[in-house]
């Protein structure tokens, strides 16, 4: 009697622990283990980024834009993106205590200034000094300045004059400028209904913010737009951002966004 019982406990043992048999989950049983993620890649570099600007910087998260393209475009690269605080234009921001604290607390590696004033008649002159001061201490922070000149107003054309005001700003303090009109005009050109502008007819709507960043991008790391990845968590088609980075890679051509700073690697 003590035999049988042994070898029933024995036999409920073996059951227990799926001895002589197989579940599914065990090796060799035919199932398709879970996929392993990839590994991300090595981190091999970091790059800081700070915006100075107005709403034309701010609306549609174009700066959040900006980071992820450079995130996508350079793997393995840490990206931090600090925007300065409050909507200034840049004779304001040069006068403006957190602001220039913020510029001068570290290293960065790109200061991107957008929100120089310019006449909208044209007939009125307003002072770049202030613009070309921030270029310097940008510099002395060892950052490589970006001018962000504003796309046009809605058929209004005044791509050059805007961005010619930005070359003599940084034909006076090297900077880099980005030929952001250019691309709205040739975006414009090529498919005249583009939702570009927001309803008052000067802000960006979301695909006018995602133009200027791919140009921002192109400024920055020096490479064409055409391998970045299509970016689902923004609210342009895939197909419409296949377009625009198409636009943005002819622009860079003829207007080389590096002209005045050549010095700087990208």
């Amino acid at each position: 009697m003590r035999t049988r019982n042994a070898c029933a406990a024995i036999a409920l043992l073996l059951a227990a622990c799926g001895g002589g048999g197989s579940d599914g989950s065990q090796p060799g049983s035919g199932s398709t283990p879970p996929p392993v993620a990839p590994a991300p890649p090595p981190v091999t570099g970091s790059m800081s980024l700070l915006f100075m600007g107005n709403s034309h910087t701010e609306f549609n998260d174009l700066t959040g834009m900006v980071a992820d393209m450079v995130r996508a475009g350079k793997p393995g690269m840490a990206v931090t993106s600090v925007v300065a605080p409050g909507l200034l234009f840049l004779d304001e921001r040069l006068n403006d205590p957190a602001s220039v604290a913020l510029l001068r607390q570290q290293r960065w590696s790109y200061v991107i200034l957008q929100a120089q004033k310019y006449s909208a008649s044209g007939t009125v002159l307003y002072s770049t000094e202030e613009a070309k001061a921030l270029v310097r201490m940008s510099r002395e922070q060892g950052a490589v300045p970006v001018m962000f000149p504003e796309w046009p107003r809605e058929d209004v054309n005044e791509t050059f004059r805007i961005y010619n005001l930005h070359v003599s700003i940084a034909q006076a303090e090297p900077a880099c400028v980005a030929p952001v009109g250019q691309a709205w005009d040739l975006a414009l050109e090529r498919a005249p209904t583009l939702p570009l502008y927001d309803v008052d007819g000067n802000h960006s709507a979301p695909m006018g913010a995602f133009l200027s960043a791919l140009v921002l991008y192109a400024t920055i790391t020096g490479q064409s737009p055409l391998n970045l990845p299509a970016f689902p968590q923004y609210p342009v088609s895939a197909a419409s951002q296949a377009m625009l980075r198409g636009v943005v890679a002819e622009t860079i051509q003829t207007t080389p966004p590096r002209m005045w700073c050549p010095g700087d690697p990208p």
